[in-house]
């Protein structure tokens, strides 16, 4: 990796931490200049616009959550226990605050705001729904789920329980939201088998 593409990931790691605070929508070249003491004319030339300055973040993001959530849950054996997996993997980054947080709070930005960043944001969503889906099919396949089970139905309820962990312990600060997320994690499994 050349410095300068030392240099790009560094500031792009530390980008989407800024945005998991401040919002995506906050993070401009202005600010992270700010930030990491970088001139704003060196950021200009790694990104050009505040435009593209976010849609790479969440591309660092996005990769930075394959590598946190689902490439370890694809190590896992097939079915269950890569789900199990997913799961796991994916509590730990929301409660490190990881690249999960930056999607949550971008959805919520985003969600009514046309353009290319709300494009990218639900290209994103739609894609790890559809990878969460195919993990819960490869468990209908080695007869660990119910045949008749709905791998839609069930990406759209974990999204739903780490919704609402994401709720739970981040801005509630609930002593009980990971117990309660477990708890509603095993009652999607149970109806499941």
């Amino acid at each position: 990796m050349s410095k300068g593409e030392a240099t790009r990931q560094a500031v792009l790691d530390r980008a989407a931490a800024t945005a998991s605070r401040i919002g995506l929508a906050g993070l401009t070249i202005g600010s992270l200049a700010a930030d990491t003491g970088m001139s704003k004319s060196g950021l200009f030339a790694h990104f050009q616009s505040k435009e593209s300055l976010q849609t790479q973040v969440l591309a660092y993001a996005r990769e930075l959550f394959s590598d946190q959530v689902v490439r370890p849950a694809l190590a896992a054996p097939r079915g269950k226990a890569r789900v199990r997996a997913l799961f796991e993997h994916w509590v730990a980054t929301g409660k490190e605050g990881g690249a999960g947080c930056l999607f949550v709070s971008a959805s919520a930005e985003y969600d009514d705001q046309p353009g290319p960043i709300r494009d990218q944001l639900v290209r994103d969503h739609l894609d790890f729904a559809d990878s969460v889906a195919q993990m819960f099919r490869t468990g209908i396949s080695e007869g660990q789920f119910r045949p008749d089970a709905d791998p839609d139905q069930f990406a759209h309820d974990l999204h739903g329980v780490m919704l609402g962990f994401f709720h739970a312990h981040r801005l509630l600060a609930e002593s009980v939201a990971e117990a309660r997320t477990r708890r509603a994690f095993e009652n999607l499994l149970a109806a499941a088998k």
